[in-house]
């Protein structure tokens, strides 16, 4: 068998087996019943599961044989995905920003909102792309929309992404700018604040900050406005604890 870190065996160990991954079984009746175990008001507009296959489809169409999969935030470090290859990869025309703001108790609530990642219109964008075995498509698509489309948010696309210079697409998921939650002119203030205090049930939005710009290092990726945005976070923390 072919090892899938063979072209970046220094990630064999910060990427997650899919195997440990809580969104490798993730569902819809999961994320209630963890919300309304946290005692938060459920006011997520969930896809349905024909929604949800229906955007699948419709993103898959027309595509054959083996797939790559462009990460820029949580899937450079948690996939869930059974992957044949690990490649770093950059995206022109796009980049990474942290526009989607997050209330609904992923990564923030009411109270206290939190901000996460989404690929949007820019400068280029450099991250990981994983490759899907073309049999194994249907059903690592299928774990991969129950999480990234569970609800509205990202619009599922093909984008031009480049590989040691060689220039291919890849499946990724980009800003919806329709949907309410994704803030394109959100102020750093509020970003700042968010990434510092938001908090649902899976986990810190500076947890998910801290790994982003963790694995983006360990890539040697340089992401200055993801780094000045933790190190700002950080110190937001420490100001307030004083």
């Amino acid at each position: 068998m072919t090892d899938p870190f063979r072209h970046h065996p220094e990630l064999r160990s910060l990427v997650k087996p899919s195997g440990e991954s809580f969104f490798r079984t993730i569902t819809t009746e999961k994320i209630k019943a963890q919300i309304a175990a946290s005692g938060q008001a459920l006011t997520i507009e969930f896809h349905d599961d024909e929604t949800r296959e229906g955007l699948r489809a419709e993103a898959l169409e027309g595509h054959d044989g083996e797939l790559y999969v462009f990460a820029y935030g949580s899937l450079m470090w948690d996939p869930a995905l059974e992957f044949t290859e690990v490649r770093r990869a950059f995206a022109p025309e796009h980049e990474r920003r942290f526009i989607l703001v997050d209330d609904k108790g992923g990564r923030g609530n009411s109270q206290a909102p939190g901000v996460m990642a989404a690929l949007d219109v820019g400068q280029g964008c450099d991250g990981l792309v994983f490759k899907i075995a073309a049999d194994c498509v249907d059903q690592e698509t299928t774990i991969l929309f129950r999480r990234e489309m569970i609800a509205p948010g990202y619009l599922a696309r093909f984008i031009p992404v480049e590989i040691d210079g060689e220039k291919t697409v890849a499946l990724s998921f980009l800003a919806d700018h329709e949907q309410p939650h994704m803030q394109p002119d959100i102020g750093r203030d509020e970003q700042i604040r968010f990434a510092a205090t938001g908090v649902g049930i899976l986990g810190s939005s500076l947890e998910y900050l801290q790994s982003t710009v963790t694995q983006l290092g360990n890539l040697e990726i340089e992401d200055a406005d993801a780094s000045d945005l933790l190190a700002s976070a950080l110190a937001f923390r420490e100001e307030a604890a004083a």
